[in-house]
């Protein structure tokens, strides 16, 4: 068995967008186990928005990435060493174990996933873990749509997005996504199934929304902000709802003002922010239902995937810049 580990840390901090320098790839060696812990070979890494925002040094929801610590994300493995009675070599677990090959954890901080041969293991960082579960629980439970009624869906072509709307059309919703390019919103309409997709970098866009919504918004599941957020709140129904997911315009940018936030009182529109891991107690609810649709083929899902430990910071900086759809890993097998 191997007794190095590679693994990639936080050199510095980015001021403004973030780069490859900001990056460090290091080896260590692997330090025995102690009673408790266990050893994952990582097969998967998730790149996830969050966490270009963690690298910065400034108060948020969680701490900030710390520097010259392992880049921190999460993995789906295979224990591979075991000296806690709970799990066994063969394993498959999920867990933050972070930018590396290898991982070394305590029991208490790992998901044994029970493994099934109609649901790939990489979905599990994707359309059936967190970035669909966030999906199920900003849809279900805030914006709570009703048949009939009109969701827009900003980022539809990714993780989250992707599975927003294909569950509001399951609820019987009409559904508007926006993404970023030609190619993008064909995929959101003809794989995903929205009823339109908008493209935002169209200079006609607000315009573009306006036709697309005649009847305005009910529900919008905010993952951008910035202009796109800017041109929906005219639009939002009186009583309307808005999950605020995610703010990616404004990650690794200045933030853009927003000229028309006074209609969200015009609109006494319900703004809601939310971080899905304060939530465990609808994990295993949404990660079954989840998992049955993939299974069934009613939830669609793309992977955006790249191989090698080595190539996971320009998963990051391509995934900010919306080189991705669907979901972006890291193959690390």
């Amino acid at each position: 068995m191997t007794t190095e580990n590679r693994q990639w840390q936080l050199a510095s901090r980015p001021h403004g967008a973030a780069s490859l320098d900001n990056f460090r790839l290091v080896t260590a060696p692997l330090v025995p186990l102690q009673s408790g812990q266990v050893r994952v070979r990582n097969r998967y890494l998730s790149i996830d928005p969050y966490m270009r925002p963690r690298m910065d040094d400034r108060r948020s929801y969680v701490d900030p990435q710390p520097l010259g610590e392992v880049m921190q994300g999460e993995t789906v493995g295979e224990v591979v060493e075991s000296r806690s009675p709970h799990f066994k070599t063969g394993d498959h677990v999920l867990g933050m174990l972070g930018w590396q090959l290898y991982a070394t954890a305590a029991d208490t901080e790992l998901t044994r996933i029970q493994h099934r041969s109609d649901v790939p293991l990489s979905t599990r960082l994707g359309c059936t873990g967190m970035p669909g579960i966030t999906a199920w629980y900003g849809l279900k439970h805030i914006i709570q749509p009703r048949a009939g009624e009109t969701i827009v869906v900003a980022a539809a072509s990714g993780a989250v997005g992707s599975v927003v709307g294909q569950l509001a059309r399951q609820l019987g919703a009409r559904t508007v996504g926006i993404a970023g390019g030609a190619r993008k919103c064909a995929i959101v309409k003809d794989e995903f199934g929205f009823d339109v997709c908008l493209d935002h970098r169209d200079p006609h866009f607000p315009q573009a929304l306006l036709q697309a919504t005649p009847d305005f918004i009910d529900g919008d599941f905010e993952n951008v902000g910035g202009p796109v957020l800017d041109a929906i709140l005219p639009r939002m129904n009186a009583h309307g709802r808005i999950a605020l997911c995610g703010f990616i315009s404004a990650y690794d940018a200045k933030p853009t003002p927003l000229n028309n936030f006074v209609c969200a009182l015009l609109n006494r529109v319900k703004i809601q922010g939310f971080i899905i891991t304060e939530h465990p107690e609808i994990w295993p609810e949404a990660s079954t239902e989840l998992a049955d649709l993939v299974a069934s083929g009613k939830l669609h899902y793309r992977e955006s995937v790249t191989d090698g430990l080595e190539n996971a910071p320009q998963a990051l900086l391509g995934l900010m810049t919306g080189a991705n759809v669907g979901k972006q890993l890291v193959k690390l097998a």
